[in-house]
């Protein structure tokens, strides 16, 4: 069982729901269970996946993309959501080639010290998706100025920002609805492009 939801398959799939099944397509036309559990309301799949792209691959962003995944699998962690965590530590061991780091990131990661791994802005961006993540009614001005003082700019701390409130909404979606990533492909991920509708998956 992948869902606690019917989940409609490529083969039964026609309209609209062919199309966006065609556009999120992965390796050997495999379609992640994340965007398939849309499938009984095709246009959330597509508001969904603009804004995945968006966050996570847009040229727009200045973020690397394997440290906006570092957010997303700290995000994920700490609401428990093993599916997130297991795409996106597949995906940034591929971004990194070097399983011994991303090893590393994630034992911090699970430990809760950030700091074994990461300093200066990209902990103090850890830190925040955390906080925002577990405590959001506890945020304040101190917590932007705290990334502020560690090097990170205004658009980046809006860039963690982002992935963050996304994480936490996909997350919630999946643990919400039972998805596992049973028949998935891990850890491929589309492009940086400013198109959101490229997924031509690398």
């Amino acid at each position: 069982m992948t869902a606690w939801i019917e989940m409609v398959q490529y083969e039964a799939s026609s309209g609209y729901l062919r199309e966006l099944y065609d556009r999120v397509k992965g390796p050997g036309g495999k379609i992640d269970n994340v965007m398939k559990v849309h499938s009984l309301r095709p246009h959330t799949m597509e508001g969904h996946s603009a804004l995945y792209k968006s966050v996570l691959h847009h040229s727009g962003n200045s973020l690397p993309v394997w440290f906006l995944e570092c957010l997303g699998i700290y995000t994920s962690l700490a609401n428990k959501c093993d599916y997130s965590v297991s795409h996106h530590f597949a995906g940034l061991t591929r971004l990194l080639k070097d399983e011994a780091r991303a090893g590393e990131i994630y034992k911090a990661f699970v430990a809760v010290a950030p700091e074994k791994v990461f300093a200066g802005k990209e902990l103090a961006l850890l830190r925040y998706v955390r906080k925002l993540t577990l405590e959001p009614q506890a945020m304040a001005r101190a917590d932007v100025e705290a990334a502020r003082a560690a090097g990170a700019t205004d658009a980046e701390i809006f860039e963690a920002n982002q992935v963050c409130a996304y994480f936490n909404y996909s997350n919630r979606l999946l643990n919400g609805l039972g998805v596992t990533t049973q028949g998935d492909v891990l850890g491929y991920s589309p492009p940086n492009t400013d198109r959101l509708d490229d997924w031509e998956h690398v």
